[in-house]
């Protein structure tokens, strides 16, 4: 479910998040320890009943979404959010109820819990290039374009004619996902001070802190100026994509992959 919020940590910034952190810094809860050979035996559950959707690994595919990733599945410590979905279901998005007994839920709970013990031990580095589009494409285009051009403000810096255009072929998949998600930047932050008599001074941004802030000039000069005593706006042309990494859905990255890919 979210190869989005991780690979994009993990893509956009190195290790996204889940990779090399301590527990206590996550947003999730970390699972409990299950009994490993309850976990062996809830493999076989798993594969019988749900792999045919979340893949042998648990790590989705065009039929089902990422369970390693899933905030149910992460934070449900006892398993009985677990339980609970499995035996329902989710009907209006294909999942059937699956009533286990209790002996079989327990074992299925203490593999997936064992699964994300795993998975969140090790880490894979960056994705090779050929990570399969199926398990990303899992998304409505409609609804990503409807974000794109709305709630998403894209259209205010982007244009599919423009500078998007064609996007959808020029990457990678996995690749494609980082990009929207944290672009890299190709042009610099730049910062306007106003000094204590009102006079602005604009440029290239170089660096800034509690005391200084250094900036490149229209002149090409480097200059430095107290930051106790003016005031700095920094203008970051990658704002409105951090400002969004917070506030976006599982659902919203997947819909705007879709969307994107769709710009062959």
């Amino acid at each position: 479910m979210l190869w989005r919020r991780i690979t994009f940590l993990q893509l956009a910034f190195g290790a996204l998040g889940l990779f090399g952190q301590n527990a206590n810094s996550r947003w999730w809860a970390w699972p409990a320890n299950p009994d490993p050979q309850a976990a062996e035996r809830g493999k076989s559950v798993f594969t019988a009943h749900c792999a045919g959707c979340h893949g042998a690994k648990a790590t989705g595919t065009a039929k089902g979404p990422n369970l390693i990733r899933s905030r149910i599945v992460r934070k449900d410590v006892d398993g009985s959010a677990t339980a609970a979905l499995v035996r329902t279901g989710v009907p209006g998005k294909g999942m059937p109820p699956v009533p286990l007994a209790d002996p079989e839920m327990k074992e299925l709970v203490a593999f997936l819990q064992w699964t994300l013990q795993k998975y969140d031990r090790v880490s894979f580095g960056v994705p090779a290039e050929t990570y399969p589009l199926e398990r990303l494409l899992t998304g409505n285009a409609e609804a990503g374009k409807a974000f794109f051009s709305g709630a998403g403000g894209c259209t205010s810096c982007h244009s599919v004619t423009g500078d998007l255009a064609g996007i959808g072929r020029k990457y990678a998949p996995v690749f494609l996902q980082s990009r929207f998600l944290m672009p890299r930047a190709t042009k610099p932050k730049t910062v306007t001070v106003t000094l204590p008599s009102g006079e602005k001074v604009s440029g290239e941004l170089r660096t800034i802190n509690n005391y200084d802030i250094v900036m490149k000039d229209s002149a090409g000069q480097t200059r430095t100026f107290d930051a106790q005593t003016t005031k700095a706006e920094v203008q970051d042309p990658l704002a409105g994509h951090i400002a969004l990494l917070p506030k976006y859905t599982d659902a919203q990255v997947h819909n705007m992959f879709a969307y994107l890919w769709s710009l062959q």
